[in-house]
């Protein structure tokens, strides 16, 4: 179950400046736990949300040298950037260090970071002497939408992405704002393809909005970016709510993933950008399966363009095509795909890899 809704921020530094704003909250109950999202609270409180506890704060060296000065006083573990890092050998690293810093099923940890960071400290917190409690500040816009939401954490093994991993709930997420700005194009746009894709399966307003106020979502204008942060938030939170562990409509979440996983494992570009081309191709797909109209899948691929997200790629396809036969989705020549039933609605349907092969000529 979930349950979001305003708050004001009274113990914000926001509210202590004078300022009149609010901080946005939504909670999940998951089986693993209860889950706090902060939508517009700052880095500065993170103390107050330790509250007085031991913890251990991990991040990477890239979050280390922008923001240390705003960390509260706790030990720090400083991992590596980027996907290679995530694995178990990293994990491992970690562990020695709790060891050595005493840390018990007490101590509180805490990562700050995209979302590499926060798969990883996920992990570790629920591994390291069978469960600690553990909290996140999302550094990155595609990390606030997503990987810090939803109670999901892995690492990478044999090559293969988030292979091992549990499902367990933080304890809270602070989605800072003023965090986005040190964000490079790229890594925004990214963010901005799971937002798109959040109100494509569930929320035509959500849509409507983007196409109407894109040009302020890309300058960070302070409503616009905190409402797509806040109601992308409402979205997944409800998903997950209603399937913690997905085992069945959880699945809509990976609209635009089961053919973008296979073109970021292929070509290496950046998750929000395969998963842009995924989305597209999707579209395709439910236009020729009669579930959304031309026009809508046009939109689509219009909105993805003005947010700065590729719509295709070239070069790639005989590999590309040959990812998805060994996706664990596949049965025989067929394979599960999540499909826009109109914009604001996702269903999931088999689809001939035949058929992917012949509608997405031109995409890759």
């Amino acid at each position: 179950m979930f349950l979001c809704y305003i708050e004001k921020a009274w113990h914000s530094e926001i509210f202590a400046r004078g300022l009149k704003r609010f901080m946005k909250t939504c909670h999940i109950q998951g089986k693993t736990g209860k889950s706090t999202i902060l939508v517009g609270e700052s880095l500065h409180q993170l103390e107050y949300h330790i509250r007085g506890r031991r913890a251990v704060i991990i991040t990477d060296d890239h979050l280390m040298d922008l923001y240390r000065q705003d960390f509260p006083g706790h030990p720090v573990i400083v991992i590596g950037c980027g996907e290679a890092i995530k694995t178990l050998d990293t994990v491992n690293r970690i562990y020695q260090q709790l060891v050595k810093l005493e840390a018990d099923r007490s101590t509180l940890i805490v990562g700050i970071g995209g979302g590499i960071v926060c798969d990883i400290t996920g992990f570790v917190a629920s591994t390291y002497m069978r469960g600690m409690p553990f909290g996140f500040v999302a550094s990155t816009l595609l990390a606030q939408v997503d990987a810090s939401v939803g109670g999901k954490n892995g690492v990478n093994f044999g090559g293969f992405k988030n292979m091992v991993g549990v499902f367990n709930q933080p304890e809270f997420v602070i989605c800072d704002m003023n965090l986005l700005r040190t964000l490079s194009k790229p890594d925004l746009s990214c963010g901005f393809a799971e937002i798109v894709k959040h109100a494509i399966i569930a929320d035509a307003d959500l849509f409507a909005y983007l196409e109407e106020h894109w040009p302020e979502a890309l300058a960070l204008e302070p409503d616009v970016i905190e409402k797509l942060v806040y109601d992308s938030v409402v979205i997944k939170a409800g998903v997950v709510g209603r399937d913690e562990t997905e085992k069945g409509e959880r699945r809509i979440l990976n609209f635009g993933h089961t053919i973008g996983h296979a073109i970021e494992k292929t070509t290496g570009i950046p998750h929000g950008e395969a998963v842009s081309i995924g989305m597209v191709a999707a579209s395709r797909i439910a236009v020729q399966q009669g579930l959304l109209p031309a026009r809508d899948a046009d939109r689509i691929n219009t909105l993805l363009t003005n947010l700065h997200l590729p719509t295709r790629i070239t070069g790639h396809r005989n590999a590309i095509l040959s990812a998805m036969r060994k996706d664990k989705k596949r049965e025989g020549n067929t394979i599960h795909v999540v499909l826009p039933a109109g914009i604001g609605r996702a269903v999931i349907q088999p689809v001939s890899l035949t058929d992917v092969e012949m509608i997405t000529q031109g995409l890759f």
